[in-house]
């Protein structure tokens, strides 16, 4: 009696293995922007990390905290990021990302004395988040406070990573540049536009060059510039710069204005 014999694969089935599971993105909850939503510099930077090279995030909807969301890998290196059936971000190849310019050198001390002096600053939107947020602790937020650079049009702030911003390669893990050069961005558009007192402006979509990126305890500072706007869409570029004012990083962004939310009352000051 002959043995018997598995049949033979379908052509073409070894040369196109089962696609391997892609790990669920979770945000969380120390990188929130807005109260309930992750920041939005911080999610695309963890967006941009399935991907194979530049690509620029679109958020669609507020990326949620301490939720598993999948992520789809689409067409010509597509990603699209779900919660449920809901889409929440989108992201694309970029050809052509950021070039490494900025519209001019910034120093240090340019960058302390603005620092903070943003008129956001005055009556913070957004007082927790993990960019931006004067309410978070060292070591806890980034603590990038900008302000206007006087007779430049540029924004600017010091930033000087601390050593819970470092990765496995000794340097700040890409996601926080991704951040940083967040919220400078939103202020400087923001600022320029002036939205008035009752809109919020929230990021909508992100395109980051990486170059190179900063150790913790680098003195580095954050420039950012308007790039005008579009109905209630708002644009703008922003950079990291080194210590020596080299270009590390830019990005170009774009916001979408919003009404203020209304800060909800707790249970103490309700009664």
């Amino acid at each position: 009696m002959s043995q018997a014999t598995k049949p033979a694969p379908p052509p073409g089935a070894a040369e196109h293995p089962p696609p391997a599971r892609i790990p669920r993105l979770i945000i969380p909850s120390r990188f929130r922007g807005p109260s309930r939503s992750g920041n939005g510099g911080y999610v695309c930077g963890r967006i941009a990390a399935y991907a194979d090279g530049p690509v620029t995030v679109t958020l669609r909807q507020p990326p949620p905290l301490a939720t598993p969301m999948a992520v789809e890998q689409g067409d010509e290196g597509s990603l699209r990021v779900h919660q449920g059936r809901t889409l929440i971000a989108e992201a694309t190849p970029s050809p052509v990302p950021p070039a490494l310019e900025i519209p001019g050198p910034v120093s240090m001390a340019e960058a302390r004395r603005a620092a903070g002096r943003a008129q956001y600053f005055q009556a913070p939107v957004f007082p927790d988040c993990f960019v931006c947020g004067m309410s978070r602790q060292p070591g806890d937020g980034l603590r990038i406070f900008p302000g206007p650079v006087p007779g430049r049009g540029l924004w600017a702030a010091p930033w000087t990573p601390d050593p819970s911003a470092e990765g496995t390669d000794g340097r700040v893990r890409p996601e926080l540049a991704w951040a940083a050069l967040d919220c400078p961005g939103g202020i400087a558009a923001a600022e320029d536009a002036g939205p008035g007192q009752d809109t919020a402006i929230l990021l909508g979509q992100m395109t980051a060059n990486l170059r190179a990126l900063p150790a913790p305890g680098d003195q580095c500072r954050v420039i950012a510039w308007p790039g005008g706007g579009d109905g209630r869409k708002l644009t703008a570029g922003s950079a990291l710069l080194g210590p020596g004012g080299e270009v590390l990083a830019v990005a170009r962004a774009v916001w979408i204005t919003v009404p203020r939310p209304v800060r909800a009352l707790t249970t103490e000051e309700a009664s």
